[in-house]
């Protein structure tokens, strides 16, 4: 179903995977041509780049994907995963870097996956977690 497709990010994800290749590139270079450069220094070169382009990695493959059970979160440290009766609320508001979940234990939720950067793409894509938020919490009484 359409409506259940994975929220990813578009402009964050493109950028931070281009970034991540780059960063290795450039290590490679400075690593093979640098003159002076003793295997210690390689060493610390390969490992930075690596460390660099494994947070770009990561930041490039935030989502939340959706189920008829409910929506796993992966940011940028850690993945949780939500029933759908414990998403209160979806808010996007002006100033919010992406969508933030309010839970019912009276937490709250970032969804990278969804990021104000994509503009109207953002717009659309925070009502439709709303909207699907809103399906599968109805009740009869709509209390």
């Amino acid at each position: 179903m359409a409506s259940y497709r994975t929220f990813r990010p578009r402009a964050a994800r493109v950028v931070t995977l281009t970034l991540a290749v780059v960063v290795l590139t450039l290590a490679g270079l400075l690593i093979a041509f640098m003159p002076g450069l003793n295997t210690g220094d390689r060493v610390g070169f390969a490992l930075v780049a690596l460390m660099i382009a494994a947070f770009c990695w990561r930041q490039g493959t935030v989502r939340a994907r959706v189920d008829d059970n409910g929506v796993t979160v992966r940011n940028l440290v850690y993945t949780r995963r939500l029933e759908w009766a414990e998403i209160v609320s979806v808010r996007f508001g002006s100033g919010r870097p992406w969508v933030q979940l309010d839970l019912s234990d009276g937490d709250t939720l970032a969804v990278m996956g969804i990021q104000r950067a994509d503009g109207q793409y953002a717009q659309a894509e925070a009502r439709r977690l709303a909207t699907l938020v809103a399906q599968h919490t109805e009740t009869p009484r709509d209390d």
